[in-house]
């Protein structure tokens, strides 16, 4: 295979994975607008459409593999297979949050919200934005930006824990409450989950970027 053969296929797959994280992208907005607005319809076609993830993945690893194996890239072309393996895989996740999510509307659309859902949709615009910005800064193998995008994880934990405080006094307070006030503390327990996988792409850039592991977790 000629070296622009080489670049096209690979090209190719890059196009795949902006696409799913696209879908990932609009499945977190989704799930999110169903639980706050009550839209069982829109829950369901999160839950519908998460297979188009799944076969985006599959179709991306496939294509990895095979040109892994098949033209026995090294260096820089190895690392590039190599993230693109590893955000495929946190991106399926992330799209499994977002179902998880989606179920959670469905379990609590006959119920009175405990509070006023605030802080769940604030948060997860952070988390919508990380996504984005990370699919952003791998493209252009931004390395300054997929560490900036990392550090916003703290705001993602501090939202965290204001709605787990939130929501333990909602409980504390009202038994009757408690059912409904895990599922939402498990949404957003979801959404920091997705922050997390943000991270680990970030992490991923740095070493297509620099040959380097670096742990932005800290």
């Amino acid at each position: 295979m000629t070296r622009h053969a080489f670049e096209e296929q690979l090209d190719g797959l890059h196009r795949k994975l902006m696409s799913m994280g696209t879908l990932v992208e609009e499945a977190i907005h989704k799930s999110i607008k169903s639980l706050v607005e009550r839209d069982v319809q829109l829950a369901e076609q999160v839950i519908a459409s998460d297979h188009l993830i799944n076969e985006l993945e599959h179709e991306i690893e496939i294509g990895c593999f095979q040109m892994i194996a098949l033209q026995q890239p090294v260096g820089g072309d190895l690392r590039r297979l190599g993230t693109m393996l590893k955000l495929v895989t946190d991106l399926e996740r992330m799209g499994d949050h977002a179902v998880s999510i989606a179920k959670t509307t469905r379990r609590l659309m006959a119920e009175p919200y405990v509070k006023p859902l605030i802080d769940i949709p604030l948060m997860a615009d952070h988390v919508k934005a990380m996504v984005r910005d990370s699919l952003n800064a791998y493209i252009g193998l931004d390395k300054q930006a997929a560490e900036e995008i990392a550090m916003r994880d703290d705001i993602v934990d501090k939202l965290f824990s204001t709605i787990f405080r939130d929501l333990i006094d909602v409980m504390t307070k009202n038994g009757q409450s408690i059912s409904q006030g895990t599922h939402l503390l498990l949404v957003a327990q979801y959404l920091e989950r997705i922050a997390d996988h943000v991270t680990n792409i970030c992490e991923w850039i740095i070493y297509m970027s620099t040959g380097k592991m670096t742990d932005l977790n800290n």
